[in-house]
C-alpha cells in the first residue's frame, strides 16, 4: 500500500515540513556529489559502537544520521510519507514544536536501535525513525480519518482505495514489529540491513508524546494533569 493523500484537514501552511523535506533532498544530492560517498556515510552516519552516552560529542552522529539516505528509493519513500503525514502533525503541534518533535523522534529512534545492538559497527542512516515518530503521532490525532492508497492486486494491476488510518498505520507498525523480530539474527551477527527497531522506537515515541500533547491541548479548562 502506497499512501496518496489523506482526509485529515489542516489550517496551517506546513512550511517546516516542507523545509525538512528540502533539507533532506539537498543533503542527499550533496551526498551523491562527494568524492567518496561511503566515507561520508561512515563519518556522519550513526555507528552504535562509537556512542558513549556520557560523552556529548559522540551524540552528534545520532543527529546527523537521520539526514542521510542510502539511495533514491530510501529517500523517496521517507519524504513521501513525511509529505503525506507530517503536515497534519505540524498543524497540531505548531511549527517550532513540530521541528523539535521531529528531531527528538529521530534521536529516540537511534537510541532504541543502539539499545538493541550497542556493539554494531555498521553506520545507520535514514529519516525512517523520525518519520515513524510522525506516524505514531498521526495515529493518535487522526484515528477517524482515511488514507487514500495505491493498492496492487494479485493480477498485476493497481487501484486506489480509501483505508482507515488505524488500519493503514497499524498494519505498517505490525509489519515493522514482525520484520524486526525476524531480523534479530542479523542484528546479533551485525550483518546490516533495515534498522527495524529504529522504526519501532520512533513510532512508540511519537505515540506516547502525541498522547501527552493531546491530553494537554484538549483537556477541559481549569483541570490539572496527574502523573
Amino acid at each position: 500500500m502506497i499512501p496518496i493523500s489523506d482526509t485529515a484537514p489542516r489550517t496551517r501552511v506546513p512550511f517546516v515540513n516542507w523545509l525538512i523535506i528540502a533539507v533532506n533532498v539537498a543533503i542527499f544530492i550533496f551526498q551523491l556529489s562527494v568524492p567518496n560517498p561511503q566515507l561520508f556515510v561512515n563519518e556522519y552516519g550513526f555507528v552504535p559502537a562509537t556512542l558513549s552516552p556520557a560523552d556529548p560529542g559522540t551524540w552528534i552522529q545520532v543527529f546527523t544520521s537521520f539526514w542521510l539516505h542510502g539511495g533514491l528509493l530510501h529517500i523517496a519513500s521517507n519524504m513521501w510519507f513525511l509529505h503525506i503525514f507530517g503536515d497534519n502533525i505540524e498543524d497540531q503541534f505548531g511549527h517550532l514544536s513540530y521541528l523539535a518533535f521531529y528531531i527528538v523522534a529521530g534521536i529516540a529512534a537511534g537510541v532504541i536501535q543502539y539499545l538493541v545492538n550497542a556493539t554494531s559497527v555498521i553506520p545507520m542512516i535514514g529519516a525512517s525513525g523520525a518519520v515513524a515518530g510522525v506516524l505514531g503521532a498521526y495515529f493518535v490525532f487522526f484515528r477517524d480519518h482515511e488514507i487514500r492508497s495505491l493498492l496492487f492486486t494479485p493480477f498485476g494491476f493497481f487501484t486506489t482505495v480509501k483505508i482507515s488510518s488505524v488500519f493503514f498505520i497499524g498494519y505498517w507498525f505490525i509489519l515493522q514489529l514482525f520484520s524486526g523480530i525476524g531480523s534479530l539474527q542479523d542484528v546479533v551477527a551485525d550483518r546490516g540491513g533495515v534498522a527495524y527497531f529504529a522504526h519501532i522506537g520512533g513510532f512508540v515515541f511519537g505515540l506516547v508524546l502525541g498522547k501527552q500533547f493531546q491530553a494537554i491541548k484538549y483537556r477541559p479548562e481549569g483541570t490539572e494533569l496527574e502523573s
